[in-house]
C-alpha cells in the first residue's frame, strides 16, 4: 500500500481515528513512509488519516528536515492531558495546501502517547511542538484547523476551500475518488488489522 497525502474535503479527514493495539513491521514501514511524505511536502507533522489510515497516530519533526532525525517523533494513541495559556500563530495543513490562517491554541500542553517501541511518553510541549501536537490530534478527531477559524477568517479562505471542494467533486464524478460507502468500508477493513 503506497501512501499519499489526502486533500480536503475527502471524508477520511473527518473520520475519528481508532486507538492502535498492534505495532508490527508493517506499521513501522507506514510510519517511515509518513515521514517521507511529510518531508516531501515540507511539513512539520502528519496524521495517519491524512494518508488514508484510520489509526490514532501522527509523526512530527518541528525542524521539518529529514537530516534532523533526532527531532523526529512518533505519537501513538496520543492524548492531551492538560494545557495552559493561549497563543495565536499562523497554521497551514498538508491536506489543504496553500491555505493559511491564524489559529488560537493552548500555549503549552502535556501529552501522553506511546512510541514505536511501546514506550510511554509523557511530554510537556510548548511553542511549535505544542501547536503541532494540537493540530495533529485534531486531525485524529476529524477536526481541521479551518474548523477553529472565526467566521471572518473563514470567509477570507472560502474561495480557496471552494476550489478544493470543486476538485473533489470532479474526481468523485470521474471515479478517481471512490464513493463514500467504499471509503468507509476500506477504513473499517484497515481498522480490523490494527485496532
Amino acid at each position: 500500500m503506497s501512501l499519499q497525502v489526502i486533500h480536503y474535503p475527502h471524508p477520511v479527514l473527518r473520520h475519528r481515528s481508532k486507538p492502535i493495539k498492534k505495532v508490527d513491521a508493517e506499521l513501522r514501514r507506514l510510519v517511515a513512509e509518513m515521514f517521507n511524505l511529510m518531508y516531501e511536502h515540507e511539513g512539520v507533522g502528519l496524521a495517519a488519516n491524512q494518508v488514508g489510515l484510520p489509526y490514532r497516530l501522527f509523526v512530527a519533526n518541528p525542524q521539518a528536515d529529514r537530516d534532523s532525525e533526532e527531532t523526529e517523533q512518533v505519537f501513538i494513541n496520543p492524548v492531551i492531558r492538560s494545557g495552559k495559556g493561549l497563543a495565536e500563530a499562523e497554521e497551514g495543513c498538508l491536506s489543504i495546501p496553500g491555505v493559511h490562517a491564524h489559529v488560537l491554541r493552548k500555549d503549552t500542553v502535556q501529552i501522553q502517547a506511546y512510541d514505536l517501541a511501546g514506550n510511554e511518553l509523557n511530554l510537556d510541549l510548548d511553542e511549535l511542538p505544542a501547536r503541532i501536537a494540537q493540530h495533529e490530534i485534531d486531525h485524529l478527531d476529524g477536526v481541521l484547523f479551518i474548523d477553529r477559524l472565526a467566521p471572518a477568517q473563514l470567509a477570507e479562505v472560502r474561495d480557496q476551500l471552494t476550489d478544493f471542494e470543486f476538485e473533489f467533486r470532479s474526481k468523485s464524478e470521474t471515479g478517481e475518488i471512490p464513493p463514500e460507502a467504499q471509503i468507509a468500508a476500506q477504513l473499517e477493513e484497515l481498522e480490523r488489522l490494527r485496532t
